[in-house]
């Protein structure tokens, strides 16, 4: 006699890196993505996709930061109802972006990585990391490079984090990973 249960299929994992800008969090994703192996889905690379083929027209036919949410999350719910396991990573905020994660917890086991550093040295990376590159300002529209290029500075804006039920990891991010980044690998793969 044959055994007729049939062996689950297991869900995929999505583990959602987060943290205000120049928190490190792109370069984390990355890192995460090779060690697990998995794909990182990242916001500011679809910007940029998304603008370097439509160049001006980005802006005149639509706002493209609206554009570019439906269309991670698109591919995040396409990639993880196709059992694939990966990493998000994005500025999320917990108003904006909570309506948008909280469904996806029903077809994929949720990790929240948050990217925690002094919001003062996150600002400095941030800046720096403007003017370091001019041609970022094609992609994003980022007033902090802007006011600094003019000798002004604007105040650090709030960052509201997502609030989940689901395991959260909090990580220095002030110089390297406190956690260690193995420990960060062994969250992630939960």
């Amino acid at each position: 006699m044959s055994d007729t249960t049939a062996t689950p299929i297991p869900i995929p994992s999505l583990i959602i890196i987060t943290g205000r800008p120049g928190s490190g969090k792109t370069q984390l994703a990355h890192a995460l993505a090779r060690a697990i192996p998995c794909p990182a889905i990242c916001r500011d690379e679809f910007k940029e996709g998304y603008v370097n083929t439509l160049g001006e027209f980005a802006t005149q036919t639509q706002d493209p930061n609206r554009h570019v949410y439906e269309v991670f999350f698109e591919t995040i719910s396409l990639l993880l109802n196709r059992h694939i396991t990966l990493i998000a990573e994005a500025a999320f905020q917990h108003k904006l972006w909570a309506p948008k994660l909280e469904p996806l917890q029903n077809i994929a086991r949720l990790r929240i990585i948050l990217c925690n550093i002094d919001p003062k040295l996150a600002r400095a990376r941030h800046i720096a990391r403007g003017l370091a590159d001019p041609n970022r300002e094609r992609f994003h529209d980022d007033r902090p490079v802007q006011a600094a290029r003019e000798g002004r500075e604007l105040p650090i804006e709030i960052y509201d984090p997502p609030r989940l039920n689901v395991p959260i990891l909090a990580v220095d991010t002030s110089d390297g990973y406190q956690p260690a980044f193995e420990t960060i690998a062994s969250f992630a793969r939960g």
